[in-house]
């Protein structure tokens, strides 16, 4: 695990200089021709994460409806919407879950435009649909996924401003240098786990593009650390789980610059009142208000900020893990590859 969390600027690099040959530009033309009215995506675990992430960008940036598809709809409850005029994406890393190869069939047969995007360009996803995107990660032997995440946010931000006819490796030629200067930060992210290293249960929370961060975080110490993490969007924490919030439950919220992090002003005065113990992933006026944090580096927009944003919370789980005499790389119960029907 920590060598791949290590390799995901040098990824970055890659998927930069090589996003034709990942095929981004003809999944962007076919998408183009077909002009669809509507978005949905499909995924499970870390890929959801990464499916929310883009979600959030075709929204925004696109100003589509979109949406997570529940698979079970199509697999388990047979259900065949009528799905013309829509676009479906799935997200998986090694493209071999049966119930996400299922949706994606059956959104084809009813008149979707598919596109996969794997790690595995021979993986059954990546059969199935009418276009692949190669996320390049390479083979990934770690169970709790690193650097296949982020280069799936990267991916997918590419091909949707590709979409839009937008050349996004502009904005993102920063994201790979910017990736070594906080993970050579990593001492400080090895004290901050100590502080952490005896807790039973943990709060995440963001707004906008870095909720999916907030989401990815929780699953990251959930199932390497075994720590009952809970993941919410700023807005929902206040509406009844703040009342989970006291002195020995620590917050760990993310507060990026931006229209997101600025959303979360209204949060942080919140947790104060009810003597939270707040960790702040952000920039540096919310992390000086906090009672610890790790400042992100400057010179990423909001829209791609959640790759780097990850990065501390990745590490966290890792040396929380290892502080309490546990494996990372052979999490209990967990396989890399689950499928799910």
């Amino acid at each position: 695990m920590a060598a791949e969390i290590r390799e995901q600027p040098a990824i970055w690099r890659s998927l930069l200089a090589h996003a034709g040959e990942a095929g981004i530009d003809a999944a962007a033309e076919m998408i183009r021709a077909r002009r669809p009215r509507a978005v949905l995506f499909v995924a499970r675990g870390t890929s959801d994460h990464a499916a929310l992430y883009a979600k959030y960008l075709v929204e925004i940036r696109h100003g589509l409806p979109a949406g997570l598809v529940s698979p079970s709809t199509m697999t388990a409850y047979g259900a065949r919407p009528d799905l013309r005029d829509v676009l479906m994406i799935g997200v998986s890393q090694s493209g071999g879950s049966p119930d996400l190869v299922r949706s994606l069939a059956v959104a084809r047969e009813q008149g979707a435009l598919t596109v996969a995007v794997t790690n595995d360009v021979s993986s059954p996803l990546a059969q199935v649909a009418h276009a692949h995107v190669n996320v390049l990660a390479g083979p990934e032997r770690s169970v709790a996924a690193t650097k296949s995440y982020t280069a799936q946010l990267l991916a997918l931000y590419l091909l949707l401003e590709r979409v839009r006819d937008v050349d996004g490796r502009v904005a993102a030629a920063p994201l790979p240098d910017l990736g070594d200067a906080l993970l050579a930060r990593g001492d400080e992210i090895t004290a901050l786990a100590q502080r952490y290293r005896f807790a039973q249960r943990m709060i995440t929370t963001a707004r906008g593009y870095s909720y999916p961060t907030a989401r990815e975080a929780a699953l990251k110490l959930m199932e390497t650390s075994y720590v009952s993490a809970q993941a919410f969007s700023g807005a929902d924490l206040l509406h009844g789980p703040l009342a989970l919030v006291d002195p020995q439950v620590p917050v760990l919220a993310v507060v990026a610059s931006g229209v997101g992090g600025a959303a979360m002003g209204d949060v942080l005065p919140r947790l104060a009142e009810r003597s939270a113990d707040v960790c702040c992933v952000g920039h540096r006026a919310a992390v000086a208000d906090a009672a610890v944090g790790f400042t992100l580096p400057d010179g990423a927009p909001e829209e791609l900020s959640p790759l780097l944003e990850i990065l501390p919370f990745q590490l966290l789980a890792l040396h929380v893990a290892v502080g309490r005499g546990g494996d990372p790389d052979a999490p209990r119960g967990l396989s890399k590859i689950t499928e799910t029907l």
